[in-house]
């Protein structure tokens, strides 16, 4: 089969995480399969394409701050390599913020 491969994921973002991110709670993307997805990729590209309010609240350098939590497929990102764990088709990321107040 022809045609450019993809790599389908779904992005979930709850406890207020989701804010950040037009207040939107799930998202299904589609990203060019050519390339190796890491974590670390991945968080790249929300922060140019998805990410809409206040960064700092999400980033910290190049990985999430402090506070919240990554999920994927229902495991803690720390137990799959962190940054550079590589998305897998059809995984699920989960971000959770623990973060209150402000």
């Amino acid at each position: 089969m022809m045609g450019t491969p993809e790599l389908k994921i779904i992005l979930e973002f709850s406890a207020g995480a989701e804010l950040l991110f037009g207040n939107i709670k799930r998202r299904e993307l589609t990203l060019d399969g050519n390339q190796k997805w890491t974590i670390a990729n991945l968080l790249k590209w929300m922060h140019a394409n998805i990410l809409t309010e206040r960064p700092e609240l999400f980033l910290q350098e190049d990985t999430v701050r402090p506070g919240i939590l990554v999920l994927i497929n229902d495991t803690d990102w720390e137990l799959l390599g962190e940054l550079d764990y590589e998305l897998q088709p059809n995984d699920n990321v989960l971000f959770i913020s623990t973060l209150h107040g402000g």
